[in-house]
């Protein structure tokens, strides 16, 4: 807990960051400063369950993602989804940092819609709201629905406003977000490509991906 006895707000924004850019930087820094959090741990998978083997090592996915926050008061890295050399399971991760906090401090999961939609898929995916609140990012252009898996826990979970969320987990609640459009797979293809991806990634990002030739079509 903090010297003054306030509990910390803590939100945790999970992915492979292959490469980080400027959209997971721009969603968890939008969630912050809206949701009123004292930190976002970015958080990079060592293997995700549900997707590709990423293109680039744990290092050096690692490594950018500190460059990203580096002058990011707001944003953290957290790496201990790395250090388990095992899959990445979101409930792992959130027992863990559980077991470091003071009993009042909050957590909150930041997913994406695609993300929140595939949740019953997850590993012991009814557990999570034990240990967190679920920040949901949603995009106005997003128009699909919930599965059926999820109406009834969003029915009996979901807040209106996120700043109402109270106590250590439980609820769901969704954040407004203007779209960028960026994607890692994008990224990927232009460099690939020998196309530039600046403005894409931040500078100390697309300086470390050049030194040591990631994702270039040879690789």
């Amino acid at each position: 807990m903090t010297a003054t006895g306030t509990p910390r707000r803590i939100g945790l924004l999970g992915g492979t960051f292959d490469p980080v850019h400027i959209g997971h930087l721009r969603g968890a820094l939008e969630v912050a400063e809206i949701v009123g959090l004292d930190e976002v741990r970015l958080v990079p998978n060592y293997r995700p369950p549900h997707r590709e083997t990423p293109n680039s090592s744990a290092q050096d996915r690692l490594t950018m993602v500190r460059l990203a926050v580096q002058e990011l008061p707001l944003l953290a890295v957290d790496a201990r989804e790395l250090e388990r050399d095992k899959p990445s399971y979101t409930l792992d991760t959130l027992e863990s940092l559980r077991a470091e906090l003071d009993e009042d401090d909050q957590v909150f999961l930041i997913v994406g819609w695609d993300a929140f939609c595939g949740l019953p898929s997850w590993h012991r995916w009814d557990e999570l709201l034990d240990h967190c609140h679920i920040l949901v990012m949603q995009r106005p252009d997003a128009d699909s629905d919930a599965p059926e898996a999820l109406r009834d826990l969003l029915a009996a979970r979901s807040v209106s406003d996120p700043l109402t969320l109270t106590g250590g987990g439980g609820q769901i609640a969704f954040v407004w977000q203007a779209p960028l459009g960026v994607s890692a797979t994008r990224i990927r293809q232009f460099l690939a490509s020998g196309r530039s991806v600046r403005f894409l990634v931040p500078d100390a990002v697309l300086a470390y991906i050049n030194a040591h030739g990631l994702y270039r079509a040879s690789n």
